[in-house]
């Protein structure tokens, strides 16, 4: 039975009362369809299982669902890529095809396709659960692989719950410094030592599952079962995630069933002839924006494939859950395009893509059956209430929902406010407005902010002084503040945070510039789409003391718990521009104040002893060290406002935080 109390903790949703109780209606008859003779909804999927190319001790059997085929061949290397009557799979009933072969028949390694003919006309296709596609270097197009190599034997187990994510975000295609694709392997031993020592308690990898075009991500997928071929075999892939939770570190995997690529040999769309088989009909089944196709979520076939989809990469590489990427084009007919979502009744007034919502839901309920322990992290631009609420409360039975809107508030504040003009008062609201009952997850930057066109928070901050002032011989004014606000901006980020915190490949020590992928408006330049680790090695270049603060950052976080706790203001002194607020035993005091540093602050605080833990003004973090010794601070009771009192020194552009210590 479905407990109201999402409703019951939002007043403003209760004129949508039916509508919620409506959507949470439909879920229980989807779900109840599905399970009709199972305990549980994901014992109902387990397309993986029965479709694409299965080794057995008997021989190979191969099927496909392609429900407007007259005709299906497999071709490849064993028929000399000919159709051969002996390699034509013959029809079962609901559309389904299956063909059995004998075990010498096939080699691990060969590469196939399928021939589909149907009324009217004929096409090549990869298989839609393929598990292994290469792409030829010469013509660039994708073939199916018989893959068969020997069991991956697991080392490690990861199974704890993850309440409060501190997300190391990345592409293992651009971890390398070279100009060329990097490997699981590569990100394995040279970058994931990195993750780990800086403290991030999960790593999300993008890119993960195979996608026709580099330059698009990962977002425009063709094969949602395949590992992508340019990264790696799939046990490449498993001995990083294994690697990962030998280190306590789980594995989140961006997840894309949004959309789907428009290409036809490699992907889903017009796979059998038609163009409504696993898409909406019509102008729905096109996202003309992404130049992309719409899955059709009201069709059970397509239900099976998505929900078997979250199910093997859960099951088959141990993936510890899943980002959702472009939820806000599913949850709405328009895809959310030039909304602005001021008021509750857009949520709910007719836009909503009902099929969509349900599909989410199934979904959530279904990882978190496979693994109770699994997190769930909802990307959604539009703010819907309910996506992170449990599903029997509900809610869409989201973990966690990304705070979409920091990243974009700090980026306006660095392009359009003078540092004078910064409102603390304003800074603090934004960073800590968030539903109250659904966890969240903050970040500065993402990849997002720093894609061909714009900048890197820091770079936007130094631009081209980052080119010949970031060494450790002269002091320029321009990078010391552009290094100051990016430590003193991850603090507050974080010491905001609802739930959990991101952080982008190289963003933590400041990468410069921007992010481009090899496309033909470069050029095909891998020049940004790489990481140039050399710049935080490098000890005569300044970039070490943000990787040093992000590391201490992280690890005082671990070890407060501080999201246990809400931020609670103190002071938000818009004059001054001081903001001081606690959290837990921490007592975190920033000074945005350009030019003017303060001696004697004193407010209000608890009374007791207070001693310092971090100080992004620390000369270890490349500051300027004006509090040259750490000394405990204690409380003064004053007569006058009979309050207790403390009193710091707060220098310019720079942030303290104390733990209260009894």
């Amino acid at each position: 039975m479905m407990n109201l109390k999402f409703i019951e903790n939002d007043s403003y949703l209760e004129p949508f009362r039916y509508t919620i109780e409506q959507r949470y209606r439909n879920f229980i008859l989807r779900e109840v369809g599905f399970t009709e003779n199972r305990r549980k909804l994901s014992e109902a999927f387990n397309s993986y299982l029965y479709y694409g190319m299965h080794h057995t001790e008997e021989g190979w059997i191969f099927r496909e669902w392609a429900p407007h085929a007259m005709a299906i061949y497999l071709i490849g290397d064993f028929s000399e890529w000919q159709k051969r009557e002996e390699f034509r799979l013959k029809p079962l009933e609901y559309g389904n095809w299956e063909i059995c072969m004998p075990l010498e028949r096939l080699k691990h390694g060969m590469k196939y396709r399928l021939l589909i003919e149907w009324e009217g006309g004929c096409g090549e296709r990869i298989p839609s659960h393929v598990r292994r596609v290469v792409q030829n270097e010469e013509t660039k197009a994708f073939d199916a692989q018989v893959w068969f190599p020997e069991a991956y034997k697991w080392e490690n187990t990861y199974r704890k719950a993850l309440k409060n994510p501190l997300i190391y975000e990345a592409h293992v295609g651009m971890s390398t410094e070279e100009k060329r694709v990097s490997t699981f392997e590569e990100f394995r031993t040279q970058v994931l030592p990195r993750i780990a020592d800086l403290g991030y308690n999960t790593v999300q990898l993008m890119g993960i599952q195979e996608h026709p075009y580099y330059g698009s991500f990962g977002y425009q997928v063709s094969s949602f079962f395949a590992v992508s071929s340019r990264l790696g075999t799939p046990e490449d892939l498993k001995r990083l995630i294994d690697d990962a939770h030998g280190r306590g570190i789980a594995v989140v995997m961006d997840l894309v069933h949004s959309h789907a690529v428009k290409n036809e040999l490699e992907g889903l769309s017009c796979f059998d002839g038609t163009y409504d088989q696993y898409f909406y009909p019509g102008e729905r089944g096109n996202h003309n924006l992404w130049n992309s196709r719409c899955f059709d979520y009201g069709k059970n076939e397509v239900l099976n494939f998505l929900l078997s989809n979250c199910k093997y990469w859960l099951e088959e590489f141990r993936f510890d859950g899943f980002r959702f990427d472009g939820i806000t084009s599913m949850l709405y007919w328009d895809h959310g395009l030039g909304r602005d979502f001021t008021e509750y009744k857009f949520y709910y007034d007719g836009n909503q893509n009902e099929d969509a919502i349900i599909y989410l839901t199934l979904a959530n309920r279904l990882i978190h059956e496979v693994n109770e322990n699994a997190v769930t992290i909802a990307e959604d631009m539009s703010g819907m209430p309910g996506l992170a609420v449990p599903i029997d409360e509900g809610g869409i039975g989201f973990d966690f929902r990304l705070s979409m809107g920091i990243p974009d508030y700090w980026i306006k504040l660095v392009k359009e406010k003078r540092d004078e003009d910064w409102h603390v008062g304003d800074l603090f609201y934004e960073l800590t407005n968030k539903r109250q009952d659904e966890h969240t997850i903050s970040y500065a930057e993402s990849h997002d902010q720093a894609m061909v066109g714009d900048k890197t928070l820091i770079f936007r901050m130094v631009d081209k002084e980052m080119y010949t002032s970031m060494n450790v011989f002269e002091r320029n004014m321009t990078v010391d503040r552009g290094m100051a606000l990016h430590k003193m901006i991850r603090l507050l980020t974080i010491m905001t945070a609802g739930d959990g915190y991101l952080n982008f490949l190289g963003n933590e020590w400041g990468h410069p510039e921007w992010i481009d992928f090899p496309r033909e408006g470069n050029g095909w330049s891998y020049e940004h789409a790489r990481r140039l680790w050399h710049l935080v090695d490098d000890t005569n270049l300044r970039y070490r003391y943000l990787n040093a603060f992000d590391r201490d950052m992280i690890r005082l976080v671990k070890k407060q718990d501080i999201f246990r706790f809400r931020p609670e203001p103190m002071v938000r002194d818009n004059e001054q521009q001081v903001l001081i607020f606690s959290r837990g035993g921490l007592l975190l005091a920033f000074n945005f104040n350009p030019s003017q540093s303060f001696s004697d602050y004193r407010f209000g605080a608890a009374p007791g002893k207070y001693v310092e833990v971090l100080n992004t003004d620390s000369k270890v973090y490349d500051g300027f060290e004006r509090i040259r010794e750490p000394v405990p601070h204690f409380t003064l009771y004053d007569e006058s406002s009979g309050y207790n009192e403390l009193s710091l020194y707060l220098p310019s552009r720079s942030a303290l935080v104390l733990k209260y210590d009894d």
